[in-house]
């Protein structure tokens, strides 16, 4: 099925979208940016320049998502999420004059398969969101995500861990250096390392 893009939307001949991805009202889409197969942008998103995004992801209304920015497939981006790429932004340099596109160093940030990002939340550049860790609504993240990892509030800590379904995970064992989690919902288990698992509050 082809990609549906609406009249409203501004995509560059240079970006690649796949089949049965759908683009909505006033999202802009720039050079370069590789976007997979059976995805949402939802109104107002914004994917900048050589931005490289899975298969299956859902982004909601008004996400920017700047240069330097990769996401896998499954992820699940909520409302006005906001990414960065610079660790030390300016508009101007040290003498007054405007910074140009070779004045500043790009941070690279990289959101593994399934992880889902809460409305509202700012992703600092220069870390990895783990394999289906989830963060909640309106966090501040500053370092890496483990997988399964819950985190939320800014700044967001890790506060727990969760099933792939949604669920938060229980501990029901333990054994060598890692704790075994389980769903109570779903019943799936889940392997993490215990050093990871009592930073956890």
């Amino acid at each position: 099925m082809a990609p549906y893009i609406h009249a409203t939307a501004e995509v560059a001949e240079s970006a690649q979208i796949g089949e049965g991805t759908r683009i909505w009202h006033q999202g802009q889409i720039r050079p370069g940016v590789r976007i997979g197969k059976n995805c949402i942008l939802g109104k107002g998103v914004f994917v900048d320049e050589g931005v490289q995004i899975g298969d299956n992801v859902k982004i909601q209304n008004y996400v920017s998502v700047y240069h330097g920015v990769s996401i896998e497939d499954g992820v699940f981006v909520g409302p006005h999420v906001c990414f960065t790429n610079d660790m030390q932004p300016r508009a101007i340099n040290v003498d007054g004059t405007p910074k140009s596109a070779d004045d500043w160093e790009l941070s690279k940030t990289l959101v593994k398969y399934g992880a889902a990002i809460g409305a509202n939340s700012t992703i600092r550049c220069g870390i990895t969101l783990g394999k289906w860790c989830m963060i909640g609504s309106g966090s501040v993240v500053t370092h890496d995500v483990p997988p399964y990892g819950l985190v939320f509030g800014n700044p967001a800590r890790l506060r727990g861990f969760v099933c792939p379904c949604g669920e938060r995970l229980q501990k029901i064992e333990e054994k060598a250096d890692v704790v075994v989690a389980q769903c109570p919902k779903c019943a799936h288990k889940v392997e993490i390392n215990q050093e990871i698992w009592m930073v956890a509050k």
